[in-house]
């Protein structure tokens, strides 16, 4: 991991030109890691990025009995025969991804204790379908002082309906039923790119799925897997931010390995701005040609836009032409940034689920506070175009998701700064 970082500032200047690379993408690496807990032995993921989620479920993973270590961006996990089924609190209250441990140390041992979940504040994210999806399977649940014990003393494959397309949950499902005896399907199943990395990988491992991507996902219990080497797909949301700063600061640059497959609705609604966007053999080729016109945009589960780019759209479009009004479909409380734009000068109201964003010419450099990582990065690249200094404090958020963020965006022309 790099030095720590409490602030970030951006002094506003001209357009970006150039090439920015995307690293591995932080909600597929951190799922790709608790998987490595199904099968003794040797794994390597290559393309991970150095950042602060990472550490802790490397941490999370060593408190099982595992090594983990660093080589630029390969990680090396060493998963022992035995390992300790417990992700303790002190590890997972930092991070709320970290219950996906859940359904492969069930699958494992029969047994597992994971704390109850922290991470970002923006809402209660409750994980009943989590639990639902594993008793539906056999798990018996209970939960005491803080954590939630899970065991099973045999998991049995059977159709799991989720009642929205939970991308944790049908992770922690998928990794629970790999080794199930008989056949599970799970409907109305998260279609992300990083559920289709996350069945990859343990395919490679010997397991028996089918249909990932799609709504259904089949799952053939096996007797067991092996450890097995994975190349991690690339980042979509850091690939976003990049869009969206040159939507905002103006210019030319080309995400170097992002997939426009990934994220095309998105690029369509960046279109619809008068940015031009295109797939390039390189990544995603973008320009923004002078002041962009607003849209309406909601947040909707995989293939639609992804709740985490919202807040890199409310920023472009604080200082479009006309109005634009962002709905939020999935979580609560996911609007505190916006406090924090209007600090600098951005004419935006909330309402409910809704934000309605009256694009101004120019946003005001100001002292603002990251509340999680996404809305920091916003926060980062709505200073770009503003007019003097932007400072956001708490900004070890955004070291929580993006490695190098500032390095990266310097690289392009902008002028950022970490202290």
């Amino acid at each position: 991991m790099g030095p720590s970082i409490s602030r970030i500032t951006v002094t506003g200047g001209g357009p970006l030109n150039g090439i920015v690379p995307v690293g591995g993408a932080k909600n597929s690496v951190l799922k790709l890691m608790a998987a490595t807990l199904l099968a003794e032995g040797t794994y390597h993921l290559d393309n991970v990025p150095r950042i602060t989620d990472v550490d802790l479920m490397s941490d999370l993973l060593r408190a099982t009995g595992c090594q983990v270590w660093f080589d630029e961006h390969r990680l090396t996990i060493d998963v022992p025969a035995v390992i300790e089924p417990i992700a303790p609190y002190e590890i997972v209250e930092q991070f709320r991804a970290s219950i996906v441990v859940m359904g492969p140390m069930l699958a494992r041992c029969g047994e597992a204790q994971v704390a109850m979940p922290g991470g970002d504040d923006f809402g209660p994210r409750p994980i009943d379908m989590h639990v639902r999806g594993l008793q539906e399977l056999g798990a018996e649940f209970e939960t005491s002082h803080g954590y939630l014990k899970v065991r099973a003393d045999r998991l049995v494959g059977t159709t799991v309906v989720l009642e929205f397309p939970s991308v944790g949950a049908t992770e922690n499902l998928l990794m629970a039923a790999v080794l199930a005896s008989g056949t599970t399907i799970i409907e109305n199943a998260a279609r992300e790119p990083e559920i289709v990395d996350l069945c990859e990988m343990l395919n490679t491992m010997g397991a028996k799925i089918r249909g990932s991507g799609s709504p259904t996902i089949a799952i053939d219990g096996v007797a067991e897997l092996h450890a097995a080497d994975h190349r991690v797909i690339p980042d979509r949301i850091e690939a976003a931010t990049y869009l969206c700063a040159v939507g905002i600061a103006g210019g030319e640059i080309t995400v170097g390995g992002a997939r426009h497959e990934h994220m095309a609705m998105l690029c369509q609604k960046l279109g619809e701005t008068g940015m031009r966007i295109s797939h390039d053999p390189n990544g995603i080729w973008a320009m923004a040609p002078g002041r962009l016109r607003a849209v309406d945009c909601q947040s909707l589960p995989y293939p639609g836009i992804a709740t985490d780019f919202k807040p890199f759209v409310v920023s472009l479009l604080a200082t479009s032409i006309g109005v634009g009004i962002v709905t939020e479909n999935l979580f609560s409380g996911r609007f505190r940034y916006v406090d924090e734009l209007r600090r600098m000068g951005a004419d935006i109201s909330t309402d409910s689920h809704h934000a309605v964003i009256r694009g101004v010419p120019q946003l005001s450099g100001a002292p603002v506070r990251a509340h999680d990582i996404r809305a920091g990065a916003a926060l980062v690249i709505a200073g770009l175009a503003a007019d003097g200094e932007t400072v956001v404090s708490d900004a070890e958020h955004v070291a929580r998701g993006y490695e190098d963020l500032a390095g990266k965006l310097n690289g392009i022309g902008a002028s950022v700064v970490v202290s």
